[in-house]
């Protein structure tokens, strides 16, 4: 083959090479497709001949030093429902002609590592494999209802508009990984809707300019990978891992609104919902995200050693609100989130929750979630006592005005707490619980003060003792008695004065004793009431 000079053409081209040339110098579509459309989809098993192949080397060659364009026309390689034999590698190289190829079977796997292009859309493509490390693109990277078998790797990838994958069907590389976009930088948005993976999606340290949607996708993993696997993320805006909704007739994906998701009790006349489906270990920790998390009616499925692990992320908003895992674990350790959506029926039992560390600051329930409900969610995060939880819960109520929901938060945690101490301290515990309630319940002392005063004011008036010094001793007044012996400390000018006998000694005595034990419980109390303000 020689080396063609301006407009010449290269001697030994096919003639399906041949219109592909005139084509690329024209900046037109070459379209191959039969009138048979099953024939045309390069998913099906039909062959395609000669007279629909051209030879990767040929469109490497367009691609990297190809002729120039006609005048008035601008150079392109579009390509429809075309064959490409060979190994299109483009290694190294910098293409400047816009390339978009819809349709079209690649015989070998796609090699553009270090590759510098402007625009790259392959829509509906067969690719055995595509190996794109450090690619560079000036604006976007469209891959949308492609098949590649044997996984995508973007590693260091720099997209300079968008990244668009949606509806892309990828299997597994050799190592079990299906998209491998660690380090990947998306100047704007990267969209993965209804995408179906079939190893593990791998995105350590990406960064996304815009948003992150996963909306519908099913993500599965392969053995011992995680199915996301997702450390270090930064998303600017949101990252949607929820439902997209899906035409009825046709399957394909309906349109977004431009600012996320509207809920709607209801699928819209002719869309069905398809929901977000993650089968294997979800890992999002230390990700940053500069609006919100969207959990909207996603499913997990895990094992019982697998997690959705959320620690250490960062975002103003997480709206946990999808299915309750059947197995594994949500870990939120050291997560920090301004608010917190969440639906009562989406956390998981006990065992089956961490959230050591975690911050919030506001709770929206997304529909009924009671303070009974809210105490097991904390009690399913704490198998071993940790106060932690109960006084952030108690910060956060307190900080939306519900005071006694937030009093009620912190007797639990010292009913939660007693049942670690040793047999005295639990006894006492007991006692001030059944007072005073560890003091968040202070009524409760002026309740038992007012029936023992009552009680001991009608023991007292059917006695009369005998006073100590004649002299000196006051009248007797049974109600001043009972209420001196009560209050510890104060002085009513009753006790001291009179000589108890008998049984009438040691009821005195008990309500000496109970007065102290009422003002030992409630000045715990109130010091803890002290210590929380």
């Amino acid at each position: 083959m020689t080396e063609p000079h301006e407009g010449d053409i290269p001697d030994g081209l096919s003639a399906a090479e041949l219109g592909m040339w005139q084509s690329f110098r024209n900046g037109t579509t070459y379209d191959l497709r039969t009138y048979d459309s099953a024939r045309n989809d390069p998913f099906a098993p039909h062959d395609w001949g000669p007279e629909r192949s051209v030879g990767a080397r040929t469109v490497a060659r367009l691609l990297l030093s190809g002729p120039p364009a006609r005048p008035g026309r601008v150079a392109a390689l579009k390509l429809r429902g075309v064959r490409i034999t060979g190994k299109l590698d483009l290694a190294g190289g910098r293409v400047s002609p816009y390339v978009e190829l819809t349709g079209c079977r690649f015989e070998q796997e796609v090699v553009l590592p270090e590759c510098h292009f402007t625009t790259l859309r392959m829509v509906g493509c067969l690719l055995p494999r595509l190996e794109a490390a450090r690619l560079h693109t000036e604006g976007d990277l469209h891959l949308p209802r492609c098949r590649i078998d044997r996984g995508i790797r973007l590693t260091d990838a720099q997209i300079g508009t968008d990244l668009l994958i949606n509806q892309l069907s990828v299997g597994p590389d050799r190592h079990g990984r299906a998209f491998v976009g660690d380090g990947m930088s998306v100047a704007q948005d990267l969209q993965a809707e209804m995408i179906e993976t079939h190893g593990e999606l791998s995105l350590r340290g990406a960064k996304v300019g815009g948003s992150l949607s996963l909306r519908g996708s099913h993500l599965r993993a392969a053995e011992d990978r995680r199915a996301l696997n997702a450390p270090q993320l930064t998303v600017e805006r949101t990252l949607y891992m929820t439902e997209a909704w899906v035409s009825v007739d046709t399957g394909n994906q309906g349109t977004t609104p431009p600012y996320g998701v509207v809920y709607a009790p209801t699928p819209a006349r002719g869309t069905r919902s398809q929901i977000f489906e993650c089968k294997g270990g979800v890992r999002l920790d230390d990700g940053r995200f500069g609006d919100a998390v969207d959990l909207h009616k996603a499913r997990f499925s895990m094992t019982r050693q697998e997690e959705l692990s959320l620690r250490r992320i960062v975002t103003p908003e997480l709206r946990f609100n999808a299915e309750r895992p059947e197995e594994g674990r949500v870990v939120l350790n050291g997560a920090k989130v301004v608010t917190l959506i969440d639906l009562s029926t989406s956390w998981p039992g006990p065992g089956g929750l961490a959230m050591g560390g975690f911050v919030y600051e506001n709770l929206v329930p997304y529909g009924h979630f009671p303070l009974s409900r809210r105490l097991e969610w904390v009690l399913a995060a704490t198998p071993e006592y940790v106060p932690e939880p109960y006084e952030r819960l108690a910060t956060v109520l307190r900080g939306s005005g519900e005071d006694s929901d937030a009093r009620e938060v912190l007797l639990a945690k010292q009913r939660r707490r007693r049942e670690t101490l040793p047999p005295a301290a639990k006894a006492w515990g007991y006692l001030q619980d059944w007072t005073v309630a560890y003091g968040y319940r202070p009524g409760r002392a002026a309740v038992w003060m007012a029936v023992l005063w009552a009680a001991g004011t009608a023991a007292f008036s059917r006695y009369d003792p005998l006073t100590i010094k004649n002299d000196e001793s006051p009248l007797w007044n049974p109600a001043l008695y009972a209420l001196d012996l009560l209050i510890p400390v104060v002085n009513l000018g009753q006790d001291g004065y009179w000589r108890m006998e008998g049984g009438w000694q040691w009821a005195a005595a008990g309500l000496v004793l109970v007065g102290w034990i009422l003002a030992t419980t409630v000045a715990a109390g109130a010091s803890r009431l002290l210590r929380r303000g």
